[in-house]
């Protein structure tokens, strides 16, 4: 067990007092937890890269971190009307869908290689910006200097939406070729 393993380990414990913060309605608290992992996901790469501590079980916990966490955090925000369903059922499934992809090619034994796109990284940026920026919204919308932030511009949030039910729908498609591109050599 290496540190940044530790790390990741303990950002996937906080995706459940995400999720009852955010059902609670205990915005601040949902928003610093989720920035504390934001910085974990962040300090385990740079430990790991740094420090040589590497490993494929740190790569498969790190995407698992990382996807419960969007996951999570995208359904509760859904199931609280603070983001339309329809954007956490985009968002899960093209998740789903990857998933089924992979599996379908071990079942046919055709095993697929997925590897991060550069998509679906951007993808996963413009994901992890839109949960934020809706956290830090509902943090600061009762406090009087919340009034004058940017984040607080409906508009804002709009624009963040739209880019990453673009972006996500992009992901998915090249994910989509790529599997039917391997499934049919």
């Amino acid at each position: 067990m290496t540190i940044p393993n530790i790390i990741t380990i303990l950002r996937l414990l906080l995706v459940p007092a995400i999720v009852v913060m955010i059902g609670a309605q205990s915005w601040v608290g949902a928003f610093l937890l989720f920035l504390a992992a934001g910085i974990s996901d962040g300090l385990d790469g740079f430990i790991a890269r740094r420090y040589d501590m590497r490993s494929e079980l740190g790569a498969y916990l790190d995407a698992f971190a990382d996807k419960a966490l969007l996951v999570s955090i995208y359904v509760a925000l859904s199931i609280a009307d603070v983001l339309p369903g329809w954007v956490a059922i985009l968002v899960v499934s093209r998740d789903v869908l990857i998933l089924m992809a992979i599996m379908i090619s071990w079942l046919m034994a055709r095993p697929v290689d997925i590897r991060p796109l550069k998509i679906s990284k951007i993808n996963t940026a413009a994901q992890i910006g839109l949960a934020a920026l809706v956290l830090a919204n509902r943090a600061v919308e009762g406090a009087e200097f919340g009034k004058s932030l940017i984040i607080s511009a409906p508009w804002v949030i709009e624009g963040a939406t739209i880019a990453v039910v673009l972006l996500t729908l992009v992901s998915a498609g090249a994910y989509l070729t790529l599997w039917l591109r391997h499934m049919t050599d």
